[in-house]
């Protein structure tokens, strides 16, 4: 994807948005009630089929095949953006091997299989190093990264053409970010349209590498503590993406386990929404950044979580 001109991606955003129409929908923008002193809304994802904006990606992916290749394809995910591959797949009838990590949750892995993916589970670091290299070791069809792939990024961007129509003025965007592929493509699909709203990735304080490779200015490694934000925070920034990056972020916010648990029963408290660690990251940074922000985004990426651990966290007393 050539980032040297962004108004010309504009059309590839377009296409994306039509090639995904019967797949995915076109998300709510909400009202928030936060007394934060600036107008926080809530781009609800996590309404998407399948619970997460991962479908958008899925489905542009395989759109964008050359030919339409029906041989098979493959990935590398913990949940999330297997789900939208593996129900994008079994529409146009592709088959799916599904490279997980073992310690994915049960849910996210059980759902895969519904779909009719093949999945192959993988230690954790087995899993990062096919993240890495795309090197499955297996005949198991074209690799789709679930990050660095334009197809994917372009379907990720076209959130921001729905985010441009549902509200004029925009002034910070806070986007949780895991590999970078929802937050790159948020952000070239802004610049695309002309605008420049305020990037905020959003972080969690066990896992946050964008953090540390902006403190480095380079992509670096970091050691990862598993939480129950499974959707971010990996082991470091791919190489890949870091060039852009560290060009598309004005802001990374970093928040705590705790954060995101207040922000996951505020939500299910005054907006009736089940959202997943990762997806409430985006409104827990966004109520800690305070007035300052303006006119708030913050994009809830999923809501796919153990009903079990859901439940604990909802129950907790503040």
């Amino acid at each position: 994807m050539d980032l040297s001109s962004f108004a010309p991606l504009l059309p590839e955003f377009s296409a994306a948005a039509t090639a995904i129409a019967r797949d995915a929908i076109v998300s709510p923008l909400l009202p928030f009630r936060a007394a934060t002193g600036a107008e926080i809304r809530l781009k609800a994802e996590n309404l998407q089929p399948l619970g997460s904006f991962k479908i958008r990606a899925g489905a542009n992916a395989l759109a964008s095949l050359s030919g339409g290749t029906t041989t098979g394809v493959a990935t590398a995910s913990a949940g999330n953006f297997a789900q939208g591959l593996a129900l994008a797949a079994a529409r146009r009838s592709i088959p799916l091997t599904v490279h997980a990590p073992a310690n994915a949750p049960a849910v996210k892995l059980e759902a895969i299989r519904r779909l009719g993916a093949h999945v192959v589970t993988h230690p954790y670091e087995e899993w990062w190093r096919i993240m890495m290299s795309r090197d499955t070791g297996c005949p198991d069809g074209q690799f789709i990264h679930p990050v660095s792939e334009p197809a994917v990024m372009l379907g990720n961007g076209t959130i921001s053409l729905e985010l441009a129509r549902q509200w004029e003025r925009i002034d910070a965007v806070f986007i949780p970010v895991g590999g970078g592929g929802l937050l790159s493509g948020i952000a070239l699909a802004f610049r695309a349209l002309g605008l420049r709203p305020r990037i905020v990735a959003c972080e969690v304080e066990t896992a946050a590498p964008l953090s540390s490779s902006r403190r480095a200015g380079k992509a670096v490694a970091i050691q990862r503590q598993p939480s129950f934000v499974d959707g971010i925070g990996g082991g470091s920034v791919l190489e890949e993406m870091w060039p852009l990056l560290s060009k598309v972020v004005d802001e990374v916010v970093v928040v705590t386990l705790e954060e995101i648990r207040a922000a996951m029963r505020m939500l299910m408290r005054e907006s009736h929404l089940v959202c997943e660690g990762a997806g409430a990251a985006s409104v827990a940074a966004a109520l800690r950044s305070g007035p300052r922000a303006g006119n708030t985004v913050a994009v809830i990426s999923g809501g796919n979580i153990d009903p079990a651990v859901f439940a604990e966290i909802i129950n907790e007393k503040e």
